[in-house]
């Protein structure tokens, strides 16, 4: 449903239109008059009345005491003049049709022999008001194609003013946009719309990859595809919020220290969530809500740079779901907050140093909003969907030879999609390779069972909440496409579901997703999109979606809806480099063989090593923070060292129990992260392929890799043995010197650095010493 045009809206188009023929438009007024008279809606002389008492109302408001003789007869004549061409407008967008006033157009164009072709360019694209731009840019677009030719530039140029102000101004984007969306398009676009500014990169990507599908994919494959009900607030509303709510002095967060940043935001977060929204928006967000109905809702961050190509910003900003079941006036309190909270999140010290270490901090970075509806199904008292994930149209870290990187993956969960895109803890997405949808790191029963997803993210409609629950509570023998999506655990094998009568406790459902894979074209369509919109963006692409199992005649379909695409980043490594042989085995530091991409750095002076035993053992949350503000801290003081990071479990994982719990912006200077498995520390880390940390990873070329200790190399004098480094560079606290070291490779081994080369071919990665030119190992010597 399109949000209504108001009366002002009305008005303005009429006025607009007349804009467009200023030589004419004294004789198109004289006929709208004409009409208006002779219809009725006005009679001649009341209208002569009303036009004088205007008049005086305007001179009485500049402050004239007496008008008759403060005035010159010219001035008052000129007043007169403006005030009947104010009201015939007003009247006639009122009373009449705008189709009339393009007949009244017409005709005076006829009448002075003047083309359309030669009125069109009466006014500069650039600087004419948008309303002026859509009215032109239609009438181009509905001329028959022979009369049409001749104006193609005028209409392309319109488009991408039309894009820039609306959408995107960042160039590549705009130089694949305007090839794919029409006038139309963009009018849709801005009945959706709240406000005059740019709906932002995420909005923008979610867009163009619709419209490209739209027109590109097979009949019976645009037949499945979905797009959500979808609404944006502009960029310039920030600004407005900021203005009314006296938030101004917050603006130079992103000049302030880090530490500085983050004692900040717990303040800034509530000084926005206690902020109140001008009049004029309110009513539009009612609007909004009434015509979803008690739909749920997702409120999305779409920042100006967000989703572009070079700086995704995943995962910097927030998304908040809206439950949607209250009255009108709690969901419309839930809804304005959240997008209060996503405006604070502007100033969250994670995005502003993302930002910092981009080169993108003086950039007037404006966020806005994207709302949408929460694609899915009710089962119970649950609103989830049957599948959600995060789609690559290229796999850089294979698990197997035999996988084709230029077909993509895919991490799979059923329910939200939050579980595939944010590393959680204790669960785990199905990853499926897309040449080979069934081939999975592992294979034995024992590891399918452990790394199957254990949790589930959904909306209670009941409680009017967003829940993550235990998946065996919520699953069940009567969900529709459970045969698709789970196999029993049955003593030592699992067993495909064949029938809707299942003979299983629910404890016994393991979500494999095998049967999705083997028996419905889930994949092959998946594997076709990506392939589409990788060739017209010309780069890999991500794209995060929503898809429903529907049994239509006992044959399974899929409906995919997709809710967000971008650029992907990736490593541009060599997966041909050769490893070094028959080397002296002290002076390898440690190897990996889980997941390797192509590479090679040649130089690495530091290694930046967070002990296992040491990070676990720290007693509370607050003492793992601090050890995690450490690792920031020294990320900044190694800016220009090469070094890497190693320690243990999930780095960037949302649960500081199973691994450090940092953010890209603590790292982004180094250039390697190592997560530790293994003895005495836990299972090896589930991959983090495609969550918005991994993303982070590959976008700032810093190579992510695993050892698992006890099989794979790893060189304990070297790690745990050699001097601490650590307060050359930083002050920390007592408590953390023997949790966090630094290690100088050439404290190990005089005028040596360490290498690192992975084999993308061999899978394999090894970090070994090598000899050093004089002067090159590092600051201090």
């Amino acid at each position: 449903m399109s949000l209504p045009l108001s009366a002002t809206d009305r008005l303005l188009s009429v006025y607009l239109a007349l804009s467009q023929y200023p030589i004419l438009s004294n004789r198109i007024r004289d006929l709208m008059r004409g009409e208006l008279f002779k219809r009725g809606f006005l009679d001649p002389k009341e209208f002569d009345q009303e036009v004088i008492q205007k008049a005086i109302q305007s001179q009485e408001r500049e402050g004239l005491q007496h008008p008759q003789i403060e005035e010159p007869a010219e001035v008052w004549e000129r007043r007169k003049a403006l005030m009947r061409d104010q009201l015939t407008d007003f009247h006639f967008s009122h009373h009449l049709s705008f189709e009339l006033i393009e007949e009244l157009i017409e005709q005076v164009l006829n009448e002075r022999g003047i083309t359309h072709h030669e009125a069109l360019y009466e006014f500069n694209p650039e600087v004419a008001p948008q309303e002026l731009l859509f009215n032109q840019g239609m009438m181009i677009e509905k001329m028959p194609p022979a009369e049409r030719k001749h104006l193609e530039p005028r209409l392309r140029e319109i488009k991408v003013v039309l894009i820039r102000n609306m959408i995107s101004d960042q160039l590549r984007y705009i130089n694949i946009a305007q090839d794919w969306f029409t006038i139309s398009d963009l009018a849709e676009i801005r009945t959706h719309k709240i406000g005059h500014g740019r709906i932002g990169g995420k909005a923008a990507g979610l867009l163009l990859a619709a419209r490209i599908l739209k027109d590109s994919v097979r009949p019976e494959i645009q037949e499945t595809l979905r797009t959500p009900e979808s609404y944006y607030l502009g960029s310039d509303l920030l600004y407005t919020f900021i203005s009314v709510n006296n938030l101004v002095h917050w603006n130079d967060q992103k000049y302030k220290p880090e530490d500085e940043m983050r004692q900040d935001y717990p303040k800034i977060i509530e000084d926005y969530s206690h902020s109140e929204f001008p009049p004029g928006i309110i009513q539009r967000l009612e609007t909004l809500l009434t015509s979803v109905g008690k739909h749920p809702l997702i409120v999305r961050s779409s920042s100006l740079l967000e989703d572009n190509f070079g700086t995704a910003f995943a995962g910097k900003y927030e998304s908040i779901f809206c439950p949607n079941q209250g009255t009108l006036e709690e969901n419309l309190k839930y809804l304005t907050r959240a997008i209060a909270r996503i405006y604070a999140s502007t100033l969250n010290p994670n995005a502003l140093l993302y930002r910092r270490s981009k080169g993108l901090q003086d950039y007037d970075e404006r966020m806005a909003v994207l709302i949408q509806t929460v694609e899915g199904n009710h089962f119970r008292q649950y609103h989830l969907p049957d599948l959600s994930g995060v789609a690559f149209s290229h796999n850089q870290y294979r698990w197997s030879p035999q996988i084709r990187a230029e077909e993509g993956f895919i991490r799979l969960v059923w329910g939200l999609g939050t579980r595939a895109v944010d590393r959680v803890g204790n669960d785990y997405p199905r990853l499926v390779a897309l040449s080979h949808p069934t081939l999975r790191p592992s294979n034995t029963v024992k590891s399918i069972r452990r790394y199957s997803q254990q949790y589930v993210d959904l909306i209670d409609l009941d409680e009017n909440k967003m829940k993550t629950l235990p998946v065996h509570e919520v699953l069940t023998g009567d969900y529709p496409p459970l045969r698709y999506l789970a196999q029993v655990d049955q003593e030592g094998y699992f067993r495909s579901i064949r029938s809707k009568l299942v003979d299983a406790e629910p404890s016994q459902l393991i979500l494999t997703f095998e049967d999705l894979l083997r028996r419905t074209p889930f994949a092959e369509t998946m594997r076709y999109l990506l392939k589409i919109l990788e060739d017209e963006y010309k780069s890999p692409v991500d794209v995060e979606f929503i898809a429903d199992v529907v049994e239509n005649g006992g044959k399974p379909e899929i409906r995919i809806s997709l809710i967000q695409c971008r650029p992907l980043s990736y490593m541009k490594g060599d997966s041909q480099v050769e490893l070094p042989r028959n080397l002296d085995p002290e002076q390898i530091i440690f190897t990996s063989n889980i997941m390797v991409a192509g590479g090679w750095l040649d130089e690495i002076n530091y290694v930046l090593f967070v002990p296992p035993e040491g990070y676990f053992t720290l007693p509370t949350q607050s003492a793992r923070n601090k050890l995690e503000r450490a690792i920031g801290k020294l990320n900044v003081a190694l800016a220009e060292q090469s070094f890497i990071c190693v320690g243990p479990g999930r780095w960037g994982t949302s649960n500081p129990d199973l691994g450090v719990h940092v953010d890209y912006a603590d790292i982004f200077n180094c250039k390697a992260l190592v997560e530790l498995s293994g003895e005495g520390i836990g299972p090896a880390p589930e991959p983090s392929l495609g969550t918005h940390f991994f993303q982070d990873l590959l976008e700032g070329e810093i190579f992510p890799l695993a050892t698992y200790i006890g099989e794979d190399t790893f060189n304990r004098t070297f790690f745990y043995d050699m001097p601490n480094r650590l307060a050359e560079w930083i002050q920390v606290e007592p408590e953390l010197f023997d949790r966090l070291r630094l290690i100088k490779v050439s404290d190990y081994r005089e005028n040596h650095h360490m290498e690192l080369i992975m084999s993308g071919d061999e899978g394999r990665a090894l970090a070994f010493l090598s000899k050093s030119p004089h002067g090159r190992d590092g600051r201090l010597q």
